[in-house]
């Protein structure tokens, strides 16, 4: 699969010129920062639209899998706690070559990443699964009363994991 740059989803997103991508480039050779770094901090880029960016590259490249049907570790699972994997739209399936790997919904890998990174006491990977999927998996191995396939948030929105919740009101905790 060919490698998917940032630049290219920051153009097709209309949030970068062709113009600027390759200024940014030309900086990036000679001060070896980060893509999204110089963007934001050369046009005033948001760290929303290059996370959303990132969100986009990463989900083209990762696995996507079917969490229900994956083989799950208990110590794994036991990583989580259920609160956590409702609220950031985690689930905790196996290690792998000493990594956890963590399946999530696309539209919640940088709230999932900055969980994982934060809050996870384990080297993380991300793997992408489907609403429906991760909300049954969750119901069954994280139940919580009153949360089922439907309280997770649909993948076309930008709206918090669960209602009534910001999710990372937690991470400072």
């Amino acid at each position: 699969m060919a490698a998917i740059r940032l630049g290219e989803i920051l153009i097709r997103q209309g949030v970068l010129t062709e113009s600027q991508v390759n200024q940014i480039l030309m900086t990036q050779r000679s001060s070896q920062r980060p893509f999204g770094l110089l963007a934001e901090q050369m046009f005033g880029l948001s760290p929303n639209a290059v996370e959303r960016a990132w969100a986009e590259q990463y989900a083209a490249i990762t696995e996507h899998i079917d969490v229900r049907i994956e083989r799950k570790e208990a110590d794994a699972l036991a990583a989580v706690d259920r609160r956590q994997a409702w609220q950031f739209c985690v689930f905790p399936l196996r290690f792998e070559n000493g990594e956890l790997m963590l399946a999530t919904l696309k539209k919640q890998l940088p709230r999932a990443l900055r969980f994982a990174s934060r809050c996870v006491n384990h080297p993380c990977y991300l793997v992408i699964t489907e609403r429906r999927m991760l909300g049954e998996a969750l119901a069954e191995h994280y139940p919580m009363g009153g949360l089922g396939p439907d309280s997770l948030p649909e993948e076309t929105t930008d709206a918090p994991a669960l209602v009534g919740y910001d999710p990372d009101d937690m991470l400072a905790a």
